[in-house]
């Protein structure tokens, strides 16, 4: 059996987000450089078929206050620093994604199909 348009389009917004998240986890960052990092997080994962927009956030007080916490002027990127929102469009079946932290972990979630 055949996977449907909109089952396709989610597996789409799930191979995005494990790019995403898996490419970039673990890059030095600071509140310096976390918007030029989100850019570039957004601009990779944009390349992909069928993604028509990414949208990142650091969260750059959290990631203040680790480095406050620790002994180096970064620390390591991990989903606890980052708002995701992605656009899938895969033949005309739209797919909004987010990842969110949720009870200590980062979890990718559908958030709405609209055929």
């Amino acid at each position: 059996m055949d996977p449907t348009d909109p089952q396709t389009a989610c597996f789409e917004a799930g191979i995005k987000f494990g790019s995403l998240y898996h490419q970039f986890a673990g890059t030095p960052v600071s509140p310096d450089s976390a918007d030029s990092l989100a850019r570039a997080m957004e601009e990779s994962i944009e390349n992909q078929p069928f993604c028509e927009s990414v949208t990142v956030e650091v969260l750059t007080d959290e990631l203040a206050a680790a480095i406050d916490d620790g002994a180096a002027e970064y620390t390591e990127l991990t989903g606890r620093f980052l708002d995701v929102e992605m656009l899938i469009d895969y033949e005309g079946v739209e797919v909004l994604a987010r990842m969110e932290m949720e009870d200590g972990y980062p979890l990718m979630a559908v958030a709405d199909v609209q055929s």
